[in-house]
C-alpha cells in the first residue's frame, strides 16, 4: 500500500475512534434527554453541541495534528462542518420518525452511515486542512 494511502487510512481510522467517542457523548445526552420527556429534536441539538466540542478537542489533538490555522478559526470551521452534517441528520431524523414512522432510538444511528464519512471530508478538507498545500491523500 502506497505511504499517503497507508496514512489517510491510518487518519481515517483515528477519525472513526474519535468519531465512537463523540457519538457515545451525543446519543447517551440524547437517549437521556428523550427518555426524560425531552423533545427528540431538542435532545439532538443538545446532543449535538455536546459532541462538536468533543470532537474539536479530540480531531485537534489527535487525528489532524498538522493543522496550522489559529484555534478560533479551526472551532469555527469544525462547528460549521459538524452543522452541515447536523442539518442533514436533523431533515433525515424528522423524516425517519415522522413519515417512515421508525423508532426514535434506531433512526439516529442509521443516520451516521451518512453523516461519518461526510464529516471526514469535512473535516479532512476544510476544517483541519494545513494552509501549505497538501497532496490529495495526505
Amino acid at each position: 500500500m502506497n505511504s499517503s494511502v497507508y496514512k489517510w487510512v491510518i487518519q481515517f481510522l483515528k477519525f472513526g475512534i474519535v468519531g465512537v467517542f463523540n457519538t457515545l457523548i451525543s446519543y447517551i445526552i440524547y437517549f437521556l434527554l428523550v427518555f426524560a420527556g425531552v423533545h427528540y429534536l431538542l435532545a439532538h441539538v443538545i446532543g449535538f453541541i455536546a459532541g462538536v466540542i468533543n470532537a474539536f478537542y479530540w480531531n485537534k489533538k489527535y487525528v489532524f495534528e498538522k493543522n496550522e490555522a489559529g484555534i478560533t478559526k479551526t472551532f469555527i470551521k469544525v462547528f460549521s462542518s459538524y452543522g452541515v452534517t447536523f442539518l442533514l441528520s436533523t431533515v433525515l431524523l424528522f423524516i425517519l420518525v415522522q413519515y417512515i414512522h421508525m423508532p426514535t432510538t434506531i433512526a439516529p444511528i442509521l443516520i451516521l452511515f451518512i453523516t461519518v464519512p461526510l464529516n471526514f471530508l469535512l473535516n479532512k478538507y476544510w476544517a483541519f486542512r494545513s494552509s501549505r498545500k497538501e497532496s490529495s491523500y495526505e
